[in-house]
């Protein structure tokens, strides 16, 4: 099994996707500079892209979202159906550019990069920085070895169910790989859920709206964007927005833009350590897919009150860095797939 950061089977090979043709040669120079990662070609449009990921078998495609006559949107659903090729997204901050993009998260693109607004020696390096990490994470989790998840509940069930329809508040946690886990959680609670819900996924500004939007189209509960000194109440959803840490207090929503934590803002960790502090032990915290270790001095804070906390598991996260972050610190009562996490936090916060 190879080490963080070795690529055992050579250079990353990456198709460059855009009707561009600046784009695509702006892109592939910033690939092309990286030691371990190479541009095997480019397409122009979607037919021809489809064309030669069937021919050429990349690790990686960067596929732009918004193209004339197939759309990134279509290309990425033909994709995922004849390659193993990890999808990043380059989208523009457009209405549309961030909805079809929030779409095609929540179909199984790896991961997307936000094209800068504004031209700016800072914006552009932002960008690549941005670029180069997520095609090394993409080729990690194409090429990643699954151990069978050993880890159980730490917590007794005892303890469990003396908790039971105590929870007043559930947080939530996620990076890369979190909105079609997001996604399959928030739409899976039922239209009774009596407690708020606090959600943080790292994305950037323009894109936490169409995400919101999107999953109050199709979920039983209300789910917004959260406002600042926004009045809390019970079977909401609350999206923090690009950009600002989410905060809870008494009843309240608070927005701030302090400094960046772990390199993002919004950040796991001030939710979570501002809900324990209201909620105390009737919080119920959970950490999703993500790289870094965003969430694990929430989950250690939600703890030290008492609070339950939950952990998706290895198999099911794209990226096992944020989980892995939280169940080492010994704080981690539940280890659950994706698919059993819904289930779960309806169970502990029922009353009846």
């Amino acid at each position: 099994m190879k080490a963080s950061g070795e690529y055992v089977m050579g250079k990353i090979r990456v198709l460059v996707v855009d009707d561009s043709a600046f784009m695509r040669r702006y892109i592939s120079d910033i690939i092309n500079k990286e030691a371990d990662m190479e541009v095997i070609d480019s397409a122009g449009d979607g037919d021809t892209a489809i064309e030669k990921v069937t021919a050429l078998n990349p690790d990686v495609v960067t596929l732009d979202v918004e193209m004339p006559k197939k759309n990134g949107l279509e290309v990425l659903k033909v994709i995922k159906n004849v390659s193993t090729a990890k999808i990043i997204m380059l989208s523009g901050l457009t209405t549309e550019g961030s909805a079809t993009t929030i779409e095609a998260l929540s179909i199984g693109a790896f991961d997307f990069v936000a094209k800068p607004s504004q031209v700016s020696f800072q914006r552009i390096n932002d960008m690549k920085k941005d670029l180069i990490s997520k095609i090394r994470h993409a080729y990690e989790a194409k090429n990643k070895v699954i151990k069978p998840t050993i880890k159980k509940a730490q917590r007794e069930e005892k303890v469990l169910q003396s908790a039971k329809g105590k929870i007043e508040a559930v947080v939530i946690g996620a990076s890369t790989g979190g909105p079609k886990v997001l996604y399959d959680i928030i739409t899976g609670f039922p239209g009774d859920m009596n407690v708020p819900i606090f959600v943080v996924q790292h994305m950037p500004q323009g894109f936490t709206k169409a995400f919101a939007e999107r999953l109050d189209k199709q979920s039983k509960l209300r789910v917004v964007e959260a406002r600042h000194e926004e009045s809390i109440r019970p079977g909401v959803v609350y999206i923090a927005p690009g950009g600002y840490h989410m905060l809870v207090t008494e009843g309240k929503i608070v927005l701030d833009t302090s400094p960046p934590v772990h390199g993002v803002r919004p950040a796991v960790d001030k939710l979570f350590v501002s809900a324990a502090k209201v909620y105390k032990d009737k919080t119920l915290a959970c950490v999703l897919t993500g790289m870094g270790k965003d969430g694990a001095e929430g989950i250690r804070a939600v703890k030290a009150k008492g609070g339950l906390t939950i952990a998706q598991d290895e198999t099911t996260s794209v990226i096992y860095g944020m989980p892995k972050a939280a169940y080492e610190t010994g704080c981690v009562d539940m280890v659950l797939p994706d698919y059993e996490i819904s289930d779960e936090i309806v169970r502990l916060t029922k009353t009846g």
